[in-house]
């Protein structure tokens, strides 16, 4: 959905949030132009602040993409919040429960309307103690085969200078370096008509996080690990190795 598209609500959400974003972070974006105009599509993006869906709507909608965000099904029972939510067209999803499947046929409406649905496969914050992706969960892959929309592998990186999931904190420093890369529409034409089995949906899901992890390791640099394991202990502290290297981020660069 366009921003000349947009309802009342959507515009005020976004003139609250852009102009933030852009006084709060230095923002270096590449890859807009893999970004279908004239249908909808999926974004699978790492997940490593609570803080990184901010630069990756600032990215989405100043390209010229409304972005369609899920978020837990409670969060849209929740007074004012939940009615405002639902008004500007994100999408809630129940997780582990018997309404899970609901919730992909939901979010299959969305990509169907032509909506630019915004997946984190990994289904929380990283574990990694570096901040790498870890293995995805179905949801995406399973809203690919039922849709045969676009996928779009996104990675962003600094999102965790704002707020670091390994300590907790906050930090409110202006012009902090953010930069979000998108991809070519991934090629997922070896699972066309495949039935959803669990080896079939697991093979398509870590397809998508291996394409997120290389995109990352561009904007990072060095050879990235493998995909790390949900289950593996979390590790505290912020290691210099999740720094970027010298370089790598630079100033806004608009609809490249």
């Amino acid at each position: 959905m366009a921003p000349h598209r947009l309802g009342l609500l959507q515009r005020l959400a976004a003139w609250i949030v852009i102009p933030t974003m852009h006084v709060w972070t230095r923002s270096t974006w590449r890859g807009a132009h893999h970004m279908p105009k004239d249908r909808g599509f999926i974004l699978v993006v790492n997940h490593s602040s609570h803080f990184d869906p901010f630069p990756v709507a600032d990215f989405l909608y100043s390209n010229g993409v409304w972005p369609r965000f899920l978020g837990k099904a409670s969060l849209f029972r929740l007074p004012v919040i939940g009615p405002w939510l639902g008004r500007i067209k994100q999408v809630p999803v129940e997780r582990g429960s018997a309404e899970a499947a609901q919730s992909v046929e939901t979010l299959a409406v969305a990509v169907r309307e032509g909506g630019a649905v915004v997946i984190y496969p990994e289904g929380t914050t990283t574990r990694h103690p570096d901040l790498w992706p870890m293995h995805g969960k179905t949801g995406a892959a399973r809203l690919a085969l039922l849709t045969g929309a676009p996928v779009i592998p996104v990675a962003q990186w600094g999102a965790h200078r704002v707020f670091d999931p390994r300590d907790g904190k906050f930090r409110l420093t202006l012009r902090t370096p953010v930069t979000v890369v998108a991809g070519p529409p991934m090629d997922l034409s070896r699972w066309a008509g495949a039935v959803p089995t669990r080896e079939v949906l697991d093979e398509v899901t870590e397809a998508m996080m291996t394409e997120v992890r290389d995109l990352l390791a561009e904007i990072r640099g060095g050879t990235p690990p493998p995909l790390w394991q949900h289950s593996a202990a979390p590790r505290r502290g912020r290691p210099e190795a999740a720094s970027e290297p010298a370089g790598r981020v630079g100033e806004r660069e608009g609809k490249a």
